[in-house]
């Protein structure tokens, strides 16, 4: 099981890096394929593996027909 699941949709979504910004863009094109990759932030409600919901700050990578890959947790936003 994943470290969380994401509740619902992830609001507040920013660009936080685009193209040669992206210090792994090597790395995500080889293991995901090329594409426009972009580094986004935004917030979701999580749900832990303990059960408790809380909401958090999300940073992911993002390929227009790739989709979603790398979603990590940042930090409580509460």
């Amino acid at each position: 099981m994943a470290e969380f699941e994401i509740i619902g949709e992830i609001t507040n979504i920013q660009i936080i890096a685009r193209g040669p910004g992206i210090h792994d863009i090597s790395r995500l094109a080889r293991q995901y394929g090329k594409g426009k990759w972009r580094k986004l932030k935004g917030d979701a409600f999580i749900r832990l593996q303990t059960g408790k919901v809380r909401r958090a700050e999300l940073h992911w990578y993002e390929a227009h027909g790739i989709g979603k890959k790398e979603i990590k947790r940042k930090f409580y936003l509460e």
